[in-house]
């Protein structure tokens, strides 16, 4: 358990520190997404309980979904703004 906490203390880290890239803020946002489903996964291991399985299932199906239209609404601002960069791009 002390793992997935390490896990999501660093995706939230990245998270706050990296402001500038859609791409690494999504990429850190899976990872805090993960740490949360393996905690899921590891208490119902520790526990025999069924539920925490199911949780963890709905929380790696959320985390596709949310990967899959969070790459396609960066696709769209590369082609509106011609750069994944956010705030003011540099010309």
């Amino acid at each position: 358990m002390f793992f997935s906490l390490i896990l999501y203390l660093i995706g939230l880290m990245g998270f706050i520190v990296n402001r500038k890239n859609l791409v690494l803020m999504l990429l850190c946002l899976e990872l805090m997404l993960l740490a949360v489903a393996l905690l899921l996964l590891l208490s119902s291991f520790t526990y025999s309980d069924i539920l925490a399985q199911g949780f963890g299932i709905y929380v790696i199906a959320v985390a596709a979904a949310e990967s899959a239209i969070g790459l396609a609404i960066i696709v769209a601002f590369y082609r509106l703004r011609g750069s994944i960069a956010i705030g003011n791009p540099k010309r």
